[in-house]
C-alpha cells in the first residue's frame, strides 16, 4: 500500500468516529434528557481526544513526506492537500487542551439553554470565562504555528485562506451603504397593508407543512430527517443528515423559513461527492460556501415571488381554520420581505441580517486577539446594536450577547461565514440565471434544473478546489460583493 493509500485508509477510520460524534451531538441538542448532560459531555470529550490521537499519530509525518513524492492525479493531489491541512491543524493542539475545551464547551452550552431564558448573564459568564480562556489559548497556539494573528488562525478553520484584513475592508464597505438602505426600505414599506399571523398554529401542523416544503426542495428522506431543537441547525453526515427547527404556536413564519434554510445546508451535504466520502476532499469547501447554500435556499430562492407562491399555497392547505387572506401570495410576499430592526439574528430579515453578523465579527475578532475582555462584551454589544440598528440591549442579555449558541463552545471565527455566504449566494444566482430561467422553473414546481446547476458547480466539487477556484469556475470571478448589494437593492428598493 502506498503512503497516499495509507493516509486515505486512516482518514476513513477517523471519519467513522466523526460520524458518531456528529450524531451524538445532534442527540444532545435535540432529544437527550437534561440529566444526561454530564455523562454525555465526558463521553464526547473522550471521543474527541480519541479522534485527536488518531489525527496526530507519529507515523503520519512520514506518510505525508512519502506521499508528496508520489505521482498523483489532480483529484488525489487535492485530497492530499486537504488531508495535510487537517493533520497540521490537529497536530498543533495538545490533547489536554482538546479535552478541556470539549468539557468546558459542553458545560457552558448545556447551562446556556436555561440561563438564556432567565437572562442570567452572571451565571453564563462564569462558564463562558473558561471557554474564552481555552479558545484564546488555542488561537495563540495556532497563530504561532501559522504566522497568522490569533483570530485569523481561528478564522482559517472555517474559511481557509480568508483573513480579517480582507473582511475589514469588505464589511466596512457594507456598513457604508447598509444603514441607509435599511431606512429606505422601512420607509418604503411603512404604508403597506398586510395581515400578520394570528390564532394558534399547532406544532404538528407546522411540521407537516415543513415536510411538504422539504419535498418541494427534493430533500432525500432516506438519508435525513427533521427534528426540533432550541437553536435550529444542520448536523449529522451526508448519508444521514439531521436538520432541526424550533416552533412557536403563535406564528409559523420563522419555523417555516428556518426549515428552508436548513434544507439548503442538508442538500449540499447530500450532494457532496459520494466517491470521496470519508475524505476531507469530499467535505464542504468552507462554512461560507455552506452558508451560501442555505442562504441560496432561504433568501435567493425562498423569498422570490415564484417560490413564495408555493409556500402560500401549501400553508393555506395546512392551516384551513385561518383566514384564507393570510395565505395570499401578496400577503406572504410582504410577510417574508418585511424589514424590521430587531434583536434576534436568526429571526432577522435579509436586509438587517448583515448588521447582526458584522457586530459579532468585530467583537469576536477583538476578543480572540486579546484587545477586549469577555466581560466587556455586553456593553460593546449594546454600543454596536445602537450604532448599527438603533436598538439598546442594556441588561437584555438573552436578546443580546447570550442569544447565539456559537460562542458557548468556542466556535470563534464562524460568524463571518454568514455574510460571506449571503454574498456568494447572490453571485451564484446571478451566474445561474445566465443559463437557467429560474422563475419559470420555480413556477413549474419541479426545481430540478436549479439543483442540477448547484450540483454541477458547487455540491459535486466538495473540497477539490480552493474557495476562490470554486467561485471562479462557477461564476467567472472571485467573490464580488456588488452582486449582493444589487440583489438587495432590486428586492427592497
Amino acid at each position: 500500500m502506498s503512503a497516499f493509500e495509507k493516509l486515505k485508509a486512516h482518514s476513513h477510520k477517523i471519519s467513522h468516529f466523526q460520524h458518531l460524534a456528529s450524531i451524538c451531538g445532534w442527540d444532545q441538542a435535540a432529544v437527550m434528557p437534561s440529566g444526561g448532560s454530564q455523562a454525555r459531555s465526558e463521553a464526547m470529550a473522550e471521543l474527541y481526544v480519541h479522534m485527536h490521537n488518531l489525527q496526530t499519530q507519529p507515523q503520519l509525518a512520514d506518510w505525508f513526506a512519502e506521499a508528496e513524492q508520489e505521482t498523483l492525479n489532480p483529484q488525489d493531489s487535492a485530497t492530499l492537500r486537504e488531508l495535510k491541512r487537517g493533520w497540521q491543524q490537529a497536530n498543533v493542539l495538545p490533547e489536554s487542551l482538546v479535552q478541556a475545551k470539549s468539557l468546558a464547551g459542553s458545560k457552558c452550552e448545556h447551562a446556556w439553554r436555561t440561563q438564556r431564558g432567565e437572562n442570567d448573564w452572571q451565571g453564563f459568564e462564569k462558564n463562558w470565562a473558561e471557554v474564552v480562556k481555552l479558545s484564546q489559548e488555542e488561537a495563540q497556539i495556532r497563530a504561532e504555528a501559522t504566522g497568522l494573528s490569533p483570530y485569523d488562525a481561528m478564522l482559517d478553520i472555517y474559511e481557509p485562506g480568508t483573513q480579517s484584513a480582507s473582511l475589514d475592508v469588505l464589511f466596512s464597505d457594507v456598513k457604508s451603504w447598509l444603514p441607509e438602505m435599511i431606512d429606505h426600505a422601512i420607509d418604503k414599506q411603512s404604508s403597506e397593508q398586510f395581515i400578520q399571523p394570528h390564532g394558534t398554529f399547532a406544532t404538528q401542523t407546522q411540521k407537516a407543512l415543513g415536510l411538504d416544503v422539504m419535498k418541494l426542495l427534493q430533500f432525500d428522506f432516506n438519508h435525513g430527517r427533521l427534528d426540533e431543537s432550541v437553536h435550529p441547525f444542520c448536523g449529522g453526515v451526508p448519508s444521514d443528515v439531521r436538520i432541526t427547527t424550533r416552533y412557536d404556536e403563535n406564528e409559523f413564519v420563522q419555523s417555516l423559513m428556518g426549515i428552508v434554510h436548513e434544507t439548503g445546508h442538508a442538500r449540499y451535504e447530500q450532494g457532496l461527492p459520494k466517491s470521496l466520502a470519508g475524505l476531507p476532499s469530499g467535505q464542504a469547501r468552507s462554512m461560507g460556501i455552506h452558508e451560501s447554500q442555505s442562504l441560496f435556499f432561504e433568501m435567493q430562492l425562498g423569498r422570490s415571488n415564484a417560490f413564495i407562491a408555493h409556500l402560500a399555497h401549501l400553508a393555506g392547505e395546512h392551516f384551513t381554520a385561518q383566514d384564507s387572506a393570510l395565505f395570499s401570495q401578496d400577503n406572504f410576499q410582504k410577510l417574508y420581505t418585511r424589514v424590521k430592526k430587531d434583536f434576534i439574528r436568526v429571526d432577522a430579515d435579509e436586509l438587517t441580517y448583515p448588521a447582526h453578523v458584522i457586530l459579532r465579527y468585530e467583537i469576536e475578532r477583538d476578543l480572540i486577539n486579546g484587545n477586549i475582555k469577555h466581560t466587556d462584551v455586553p456593553e460593546l454589544w449594546d454600543q454596536k446594536m445602537q450604532a448599527y440598528l438603533g436598538l439598546s440591549t442594556k441588561d437584555n442579555y438573552k436578546n443580546g450577547c447570550m442569544q447565539d449558541i456559537h460562542w458557548t463552545d468556542g466556535a470563534f471565527g464562524y460568524f463571518p461565514s454568514y455574510t460571506l455566504g449571503a454574498m456568494y449566494a447572490a453571485q451564484f444566482m446571478a451566474a445561474m440565471k445566465q443559463t437557467v430561467d429560474v422563475d419559470t422553473v420555480v413556477e413549474s414546481g419541479d426545481l430540478t434544473p436549479i439543483f442540477t446547476w448547484l450540483s454541477d458547480n458547487i455540491w459535486s466539487k466538495g473540497s477539490l478546489l480552493t474557495t476562490n477556484e470554486l467561485v471562479t469556475q462557477a461564476t467567472g470571478e472571485t467573490l464580488n460583493a456588488q452582486f449582493f448589494k444589487d440583489h438587495l437593492k432590486a428586492r427592497y428598493l
